[in-house]
């Protein structure tokens, strides 16, 4: 493997627990000894899809101006900026708080679940590639950030009351950042370790065959 920051290959080695390798070189962190306790990610990743359906099923904030009461979920208030004419914003909206977040968890679950069973999940490159396309996508902690610099603001000229979905946003971020703080570099490890159904039955077809 090439050290990230001045490209001198190493050879990679088994670290025993809680073991750091560095490079020769720079002394940079290469990496780091594999945490392979999947169970432990997948009960992260389930917790964040059920904070996540919380997070979009109800109110964001409650605002009240002269007696009149305001309230809407994630996917409204895209769908009110759609109406409005911004469809590029309520896209991206709809795209970095729902979509590409959404489709991250399913897909390690996907892939976590049939490991931490001592199977192999179907597709494992295919959604390894998408999970790393999705990472840089899921912005649900600056959508976090702009709803709190939104609520300031508005409190000067009406009455705000956080709804649960706030308070379901600000646990997703925490717990979000617990699951994507996992090397997803540990999965090739147990991967490799887990047989491959589909080639076991093409090696038996062929034993027949012969």
């Amino acid at each position: 493997m090439a050290c990230p920051n001045c490209d001198t290959l190493h050879r990679r080695m088994d670290l025993p627990p809680h073991e750091t390798a560095r490079c020769v070189r720079c002394h940079s962190v290469l990496y780091r000894s594999p945490d392979l306790r999947l169970s432990r990610v997948l009960a992260l990743t389930v917790t964040c899809l059920i904070v996540f359906a919380i997070a979009n099923a109800f109110p964001i904030v409650e605002i009240e101006v002269q007696g009149i009461y305001t309230e809407t979920t994630l996917v409204g208030a895209a769908w009110a900026l759609y109406r409005e004419g911004m469809w590029l914003v309520a896209l991206l909206v709809f795209a970095t708080t729902v979509l590409f977040p959404l489709s991250q968890l399913l897909a390690l679950v996907h892939l976590i679940a049939p490991l931490s069973m001592g199977r192999r999940p179907y597709a494992v490159f295919e959604v390894m590639r998408a999970i790393e396309f999705c990472r840089p996508w899921g912005m649900i902690e600056v959508f976090m950030l702009g709803v709190l610099v939104s609520l300031v603001k508005l409190s000067a000229m009406a009455s705000v009351l956080p709804g649960v979905a706030l308070w379901a946003f600000g646990a997703l971020t925490m717990l979000l950042a617990l699951v994507l703080s996992y090397d997803l570099r540990n999965l090739w490890i147990v991967i490799d370790r887990t047989p491959d159904p589909n080639a076991a039955r093409a090696s038996q077809s062929r034993v027949e065959q012969r």
